[in-house]
């Protein structure tokens, strides 16, 4: 049994559970303001606390994790929906000019951080939740193309690919129905640690205030909204960096149990 995909898979239903539970239900409505009892500490009537507006911290943090999984989500299936169909093709024609220009393109790309993105693209449309996918996005692209390609070249040598050529197959019959089934694995295992990437990208692009934008919650803008009152709320900063730090963690550890899980000999040397 792994351990490392137990918890890991463990921590990470509680967050989702948490945005999915939020749509129906918070225990106070996160865009009403309650002056008379902001800064409030841990108490029964708000077990996480109140922040300067008076808004519940639990609340916040159940909505602002429905904000952060939809953007990591979205963003790292724009970046297996391109990605991988590009690494598909660079390996089907490796050394060719196709194959050049990928994996220049991808170069070009990752001389760029998310964040570098985020600036360029929300100098042009405006800072947004929907601008945060398409940078995130963006940034994922090249990563799953060259993993995509990585796992493909190894293939493409091997018995049942060139029996499937002689049976006539095409280049892109062969990448979709024999490539793409092997290379699967790899793509999941990658998926979940792009996806805790993509969380703190989204934190990070909040906290300098280009993601999600108010009224709607985020674990990042919570943690701006709270470093200079750090001294004497610290329960503003600690519940939300918990919130991504746990959530972060148990996507990490799935991942791991996941390669575990997916060969057995990575498994059999840490023992």
């Amino acid at each position: 049994m792994n351990r490392n995909l137990i918890l890991g898979a463990g921590l990470t239903a509680i967050f989702v559970l948490a945005a999915l539970i939020s749509f129906v239900w918070v225990p106070q409505d996160v865009t009403q303001m309650d002056i008379a009892n902001k800064i409030k500490p841990p108490s029964a009537a708000h077990p996480l606390g109140t922040d300067h507006f008076g808004r519940d911290i639990l609340s916040m943090i159940m909505v602002g994790a429905r904000t952060s999984i939809a953007v990591a989500l979205v963003a790292v299936g724009i970046g297996m929906g391109l990605g991988v169909p590009l690494g598909l093709a660079a390996a089907a024609r490796k050394g060719g000019w196709l194959d050049e220009i990928i994996m220049r393109a991808n170069d070009l790309v990752f001389a760029f951080p998310s964040l570098l993105i985020a600036i360029m693209i929300t100098a042009v449309f405006g800072a947004s939740a929907l601008n945060a996918i398409i940078a995130i996005g963006i940034f994922n692209i090249p990563v799953f193309a060259r993993l995509t390609r990585s796992g493909a070249l190894s293939l493409w040598t091997r018995d049942f690919v060139l029996a499937a050529r002689v049976a006539g197959k095409g280049a892109a019959r062969i990448s979709v129905e024999h490539i793409l089934p092997n290379v699967t694995n790899l793509l999941i295992v990658q998926g979940t640690i792009q996806f805790s990437l993509g969380i703190l990208a989204e934190a990070g692009l909040s906290y300098v205030g280009l993601g999600a934008q108010p009224p709607t919650p985020s674990w990042g803008r919570m943690l701006a909204d709270s470093q200079t009152m750090v001294s004497f709320a610290p329960h503003m900063a600690l519940f939300p960096g918990l919130a991504i730090l746990l959530t972060v963690l148990g996507l990490n550890l799935m991942g791991d149990g996941l390669r575990d899980r997916f060969d057995p000999k990575l498994q059999r040397a840490r023992q």
